[in-house]
C-alpha cells in the first residue's frame, strides 16, 4: 500500500516573492523617508523624473502612458505638484481640454537632488553586492519585468 503523501503547504520564506518584497519595501520605505525633508512623495519622484528626461512641454496623457499610471491619478499628482511650484500647466492654444505640463525652474533644480537621494538610497542597500553581482540581479529582474510585460512604474 502506497504511503500518502503530506501535502503541507510551501513555507511562506521558501517563495523568492517573498524575499523580492521584503527588500523591495524596505528600498521603498527608505527612499520614502529620505524623500520627506523635500516634501516630496515618490509617487510625485516619478513624474518629475520622468518629465524631466522630456525637456519640453509635455501633456498629462503622455505622463499616463510612459509611468503606467491611470489619468486620474496623474491628474492628482499634477495637481499636488502646482500647488507645490513644481510643475505649471497651461491650457493648449485653440483647443481647451488639451493641457500642457512643464517643469517650473524650481522643478527642474529639485529632480538632480531626488536622483542624488535615489542614487544613496541603492547604494545604502546594494553595496554589499559586488558590481558583477548587481549587474546580474538587475538583468534578471529586467528579463522578468519584460518577460512579465510588466511596464507600470512603482510608486509606493
Amino acid at each position: 500500500m502506497a504511503k500518502k503523501k503530506s501535502l503541507e503547504p510551501s513555507h511562506l520564506k521558501s517563495h523568492l516573492g517573498y524575499h523580492l518584497r521584503v527588500v523591495s519595501n524596505a528600498v521603498s520605505h527608505s527612499f520614502a523617508k529620505k524623500l520627506e525633508s523635500l516634501d516630496v512623495t515618490v509617487a510625485e519622484w516619478v513624474i518629475l523624473r520622468e518629465m524631466y528626461s522630456y525637456k519640453t512641454n509635455t501633456s498629462p496623457s503622455v505622463i499616463a502612458e510612459i509611468t503606467g499610471l491611470s489619468r486620474g491619478a496623474v491628474s492628482k499628482l499634477i495637481d499636488r505638484l502646482l500647488n507645490k511650484g513644481l510643475v505649471s500647466r497651461e491650457e493648449a492654444s485653440g483647443d481647451r481640454r488639451y493641457q500642457e505640463i512643464k517643469l517650473t525652474k524650481e522643478g527642474v533644480r529639485l529632480v538632480p537632488k531626488l536622483s542624488e537621494i535615489a542614487d544613496e538610497n541603492d547604494s545604502a542597500f546594494f553595496s554589499l553586492l559586488s558590481q558583477s553581482e548587481k549587474e546580474e540581479l538587475k538583468k534578471t529582474l529586467i528579463k522578468l519585468t519584460s518577460a512579465h510585460k510588466l511596464n507600470l512604474n512603482p510608486i509606493e
